[in-house]
């Protein structure tokens, strides 16, 4: 779930410490001065799409742990699967994202569809146990063996 300032800013990964977008700048070669705009259009361009596993839920500020478990509603992962069977690759941004994807998508996934699933390390400033270079690492190597 996006914290507060993506909120405000109706923006995916606002926050101006959070590393994702560097991370794609860098792996894509997206023009750092990009707009937001321009970054989502690029990223989509390189065959990347971006969805919250969560839909809607609770929280009282931007932290993971604040989420409320019981208002949590995921996404229709279903269906988007179903609408583009070409998905092949899901990228999880961090642990939460990761633990909810298991829990409470794959098991309503139908069996047919095959995604190689990638658990990679938050780029929230949050979590401040990998440094800027080991979560670009992180990122990059699951890119590249994607074949992004």
């Amino acid at each position: 779930m996006p914290g507060q300032v993506s909120l405000s800013q109706v923006q995916y990964y606002a926050h101006p410490r959070n590393s994702f977008w560097p991370i794609m700048q860098n792996y894509f070669s997206f023009n750092p001065s990009n707009s937001y705009q321009q970054n989502v259009v690029q990223l989509n361009t390189s065959g990347l799409g971006l969805w919250d596993v969560i839909a809607h839920c609770q929280r009282q500020g931007s932290l993971d742990s604040s989420i409320v478990a019981a208002s949590i509603q995921t996404n229709a992962f279903t269906q988007l699967f179903s609408q583009y069977s070409q998905i092949q690759h899901v990228f999880l941004n961090g642990q939460k994202a990761a633990q909810l994807f298991e829990k409470k998508v794959l098991k309503q996934l139908q069996p047919e569809i095959n995604l190689s699933i990638y658990k990679l390390p938050s780029t929230s400033p949050a979590n401040a146990t990998m440094t800027f270079a080991e979560k670009q690492q992180a990122w990059h190597q699951a890119l590249s063996d994607a074949n992004f």
